[in-house]
């Protein structure tokens, strides 16, 4: 567990959150496609830069920055976490190989709203209940 020197007046779990740095995040690994360099998870969803942008709230310039310049970019790399850990699970329950289609069409359980769009609403956890109740078998 990181450690801080507590500062005057912050408290412990301030001083904690602090000690926390993007390095602790899973890398954001690089795969090469057809000369070019892609984001792994990116590559796996067949997702074009603008959507993905979406999907992990980050822009089409960023994503450009570090899938061919190696650019350290740390909102990407949390919020990739985050997606790539919800991708993780919901290739459990379907095709992998979908996922990527998935998230780009509208969905009767979502009202018609695409899963990509509950993302960008700030409701992955709609998400990720969905893929609980697939997995455990309970009615959706």
């Amino acid at each position: 567990m990181p450690t801080r020197a507590k500062s005057p007046g912050v408290s412990e779990a301030a001083s904690f959150a602090y000690a926390l740095d993007a390095t602790q995040l899973p890398a954001l690994s690089l795969v090469e496609v057809g000369g070019h360099r892609k984001l792994e998870l990116r590559h796996m969803l067949g997702m074009a830069r603008e959507a993905f942008g979406r999907l992990v709230d980050v822009s089409v310039r960023t994503l450009a920055a570090v899938e061919s310049k190696g650019i350290h970019a740390e909102k990407l790399q949390r919020n990739y976490a985050e997606v790539k850990r919800l991708c993780d699970a919901l290739a459990e329950v379907m095709e992998p190989a979908q996922l990527g289609l998935w998230l780009c069409r509208p969905n009767a359980a979502f009202n018609g709203l695409k899963p990509l769009e509950i993302i960008e609403r700030g409701e992955m956890d709609r998400l990720w209940e969905m893929c609980f109740r697939l997995r455990s078998g309970l009615p959706t």
